[in-house]
């Protein structure tokens, strides 16, 4: 891997050894070695905190949107198999325009997030700037709401290691680390694309009903449909992030 560079001696500009092309081609290389690594038989194991970040990601995404609705975020909850949940509570009924946004945002909130890590990637100081944050904020989360075993031994581990990243990994490691967490954020949802499209399942022992099953019965048109409007959604976030990423 080339060393990356400054153009014109700036921090903020392209200081990557690659053109812009090679960059979305070496994102998408990425992209398809994890959705090949998730179907051989030890990559699910490879990739397991990846799986429990894009768990976390998820459920932050839930947690977050609740809290901007004035619920209170109480607890968050990653079982060993990589599913969890977030929950908050409000002292009124939710209304439904309400009830849908929190949903979606944890179908959202991987691909937002990655699409975020992939966009720092192109300069120095966001690059670090990113794993810092990204670091604080999965150890904060983790003392605040996580209440489970799998939480409290992954998150804090990736946070330490963002953290190291940030202030004392090699610039092109620091580079590598933000594009490829950005990338498992990206497609994570293709690792659960079924629940998309499905109206519930089983958690921890109990029926559940999915994201896409929530907003239906907020919005009234099917889960399908939902899914397939989230499904759009992401896909644009991930066209205008590499676009964005490729016009630098």
């Amino acid at each position: 891997m080339e060393r990356w560079r400054a153009t014109n001696g700036s921090a903020n500009g392209n200081f990557s050894g690659r053109s812009p092309r090679e960059e979305i081609t070496m994102l998408v290389v990425l992209a398809f070695a994890t959705i090949l690594l998730w179907h051989s038989p030890y990559g699910g194991y490879l990739l397991y905190p990846f799986t429990i970040l894009s768990t976390w990601f998820h459920e932050m995404g839930h947690g977050l949107a609740a809290m901007a609705f004035g619920n209170d975020f109480e607890r968050l909850v990653i079982f060993a198999n990589g599913s969890g949940y977030a929950l908050h509570v409000g002292e009124v009924e939710p209304s439904r325009i309400s009830s849908a946004a929190i949903a979606a945002a944890g179908l959202l909130g991987p691909t937002a997030a990655g699409c975020a890590l992939i966009l720092s990637s192109q300069t120095r100081c966001a690059t670090t700037a990113a794993l810092a944050v990204l670091g604080i904020v999965l150890l904060a989360s983790t003392l605040i709401w996580v209440r489970s075993l799998t939480g409290w031994v992954v998150l804090p581990a990736i946070g330490a290691a963002c953290l190291w990243l940030a202030f004392r990994g090699a610039q092109n490691h620091r580079k590598f680390a933000v594009q490829f967490l950005g990338v498992q954020g990206c497609i994570s949802i293709y690792r659960d694309f079924d629940y998309l499209f499905s109206a519930g399942g089983m958690l921890d022992g109990r029926p559940q009903v999915s994201d896409t099953g929530h907003i239906a019965q907020a919005l009234f048109l099917p889960y399908w449909f939902w899914g397939g409007v989230i499904t759009v959604m992401i896909a644009a976030m991930v066209y205008w992030s590499l676009r964005r990423a490729h016009s630098r």
